[in-house]
């Protein structure tokens, strides 16, 4: 098997001539580095390697305002996850 460093240029380049597997690919070296602003962004072209990706962090952190924001971006997985949430029990109220 051949070993390969693609850098983030080619990916890019491809990516933007429509390659799903080179924005994906990107959006997993964003992942890896913790640059959500770039998967913010990544989502925003359509990866939807990237809302997997944002949803998991935000799902994670309970984030409820950014599974909206995913899932209004187009990932419905996000806002599956976020009516998963909302549905869930409630915790007991402090005064």
């Amino acid at each position: 098997m051949v070993n390969t460093n693609i850098d983030r240029e080619t990916l890019r380049a491809l990516a933007d001539e429509g390659n799903e597997t080179a924005l994906d690919r990107l959006a997993d070296l964003a992942d890896a580095a913790g640059d959500l602003e770039e998967l913010s962004e990544l989502l925003d072209e359509g990866s939807m390697r990237a809302g997997l990706l944002l949803t998991r962090r935000a799902v994670t952190t309970g984030d409820l305002r950014e599974l909206q924001r995913i899932s209004d971006a187009g990932y419905d997985a996000a806002g599956n996850e976020l009516n998963r949430l909302l549905k869930g029990p409630v915790g007991e109220e402090v005064d």
